[in-house]
């Protein structure tokens, strides 16, 4: 899998921008606020459908602009295919993939692929809980389409059983369909629970061989699914309908009282520790930074061993924030295939540059 070019209009602070890729590293080099950041968030879009840095569509729009155009060609199995997204500063966005228009987002990993590192990885450990539900999430949905499809189902009946449950008074045709909304919510919600247990399973051993890697240390990685709904950690193999659906009906005067959903995967906690402690509270800064590192590059071997390639790797300013005994590390345990790799300063030893590229207000040109 490649990136073989990217075109730009109007994305960012990019007027425009023309360039195309060859194999090794793309590094692009430049001052803070120049569009380093930008460039991998435009390749980021053609394989996530949305921005790496959580921001809505319309704020990629360069200010001013009525839209932006990204394109890209992809070049796997031999093949090109060629993806264009028009982002609307208001109103729809649109994607095209191979000229023709593609309905579900989720479907662009289906052309394209990437592992995002970045300086804000670190969060993926000492932040909330959300944050490392979505880290599973976007695995399963790059492993397979069909985990986000469950995401999105369980997204959708959530919002529809809040707004019931937000309802002043609940009469019986009311709750006869709050009965439906739990049936629906624990069928979507038990496909992606079981998703997320079968992929915590097979990270964890690649989580720890990366650690003990980039730390020197010894293996000292453990993690554990925490629901409340199940009463105990559930596994691949439980009855993870059966006990969302008892837990629903245990909680509904609850739920009915607040005004919203209180059991369901959407308030699960995956902890990750080290050496028996929680790692978001207890591990130090470097061994918190380490261990992003390790759930990225634990991550993208899992990917790679499902899909049968590997996705390309978009590193911003990831070294920047590294002694140099973990930039050597890390250097050391990149996985092959396609890199993009963003800088203020220096490229670490051991990086095989296959161009370089200057950036500065949004203009690109060949960097020494």
């Amino acid at each position: 899998m490649r990136l073989r070019s990217l075109s730009l209009v109007d994305f960012r602070c990019y007027r425009s921008a023309e360039i195309e890729f060859g194999d090794g590293a793309t590094v692009v080099v430049g001052a803070n606020g120049q569009g380093k950041t930008s460039l991998l968030e435009a390749a980021g879009w053609l394989a996530m459908g949305a921005s790496f840095r959580g921001v809505a569509d319309s704020a990629l729009v360069r200010s001013g602009a009525p839209r932006a155009i990204v394109r890209g060609v992809v070049e796997r199995g031999g093949g090109e295919q060629l993806i264009e997204v028009e982002l609307a500063a208001t109103g729809r966005s649109r994607v095209l993939v191979g000229h023709s228009p593609l309905a579900r987002r989720r479907d662009l990993a289906q052309g394209l692929r990437v592992t995002v590192f970045s300086p804000d990885d670190l969060e993926l450990v000492k932040g909330a809980p959300a944050l490392r539900r979505r880290y599973l999430d976007e695995l399963l949905a790059s492993s397979s389409p069909r985990y986000e499809a469950a995401r999105a189902d369980v997204e959708r009946v959530l919002r529809q059983r809040n707004a019931l449950l937000r309802t002043p008074r609940l009469d019986a045709e009311a709750r006869t369909t709050l009965d439906v909304f739990d049936d629906q919510f624990a069928r979507a919600a038990g496909e992606l629970v079981r998703g997320r247990l079968r992929l915590a399973d097979r990270l964890l051993p690649e989580i720890r061989t990366a650690y003990v890697a980039l730390a020197g240390a010894p293996d000292e990685v453990a993690a554990s699914y925490e629901a409340e709904w199940a009463g105990e950690e559930p596994t691949a193999d439980s009855d993870v309908e059966g006990m969302l659906l008892r837990a629903l009906a245990e909680r509904r005067a609850h739920e009915i009282d607040r005004g919203t959903t209180l059991v369901g995967p959407h308030r699960d906690e995956w902890r990750l520790s080290l050496r028996g402690l929680e790692a978001r509270s207890c591990a130090s800064q470097g061994e918190q930074r380490c261990l992003a590192l390790a759930l990225r590059l634990g991550g993208h071997r899992v990917v790679s061993d499902v899909v049968g390639e590997d996705p390309v790797l978009l590193l911003d300013d990831v070294f920047s924030e590294l002694d140099p005994a973990r930039a050597a590390a890390l250097v050391r345990n990149l996985p092959g295939g396609q890199a993009f790799l963003t800088t203020a300063g220096a490229v670490p030893d051991g990086i095989r540059v296959g161009r370089s590229l200057r950036v500065s207000a949004g203009v690109l040109e060949p960097a020494a």
